[in-house]
């Protein structure tokens, strides 16, 4: 019991820690229009996923993996090394 609740406690300080580096990052910068930036970060992190996933893909199927149309065919973002 002792061990689960000194982890929550962790867990907490290090949540109210990455909030402190987001405000510090933030800036001056209004949370509406932070938004835009969290959005476009996210979209990023999508379509690398969706990326590496392919890009898998063609390498167990032997493909060329430098071939662009390999990727959007499949509806995926080539994303240049």
């Amino acid at each position: 019991m002792t061990d689960i609740n000194k982890n929550t406690t962790a867990d907490i300080g290090f949540e109210q820690q990455i909030w402190a580096a987001a405000d510090i990052l933030r800036g001056n910068m209004d949370a509406a229009e932070y938004k835009h930036v969290v959005l476009g970060l996210i979209f990023l992190k999508f379509i690398s996923d969706k990326f590496e996933e392919r890009h898998q893909e063609l390498l167990d199927d032997d493909d060329d993996v430098e071939d662009k149309d390999a990727y959007t065919e499949v509806n995926v973002f080539f994303v240049p090394p």
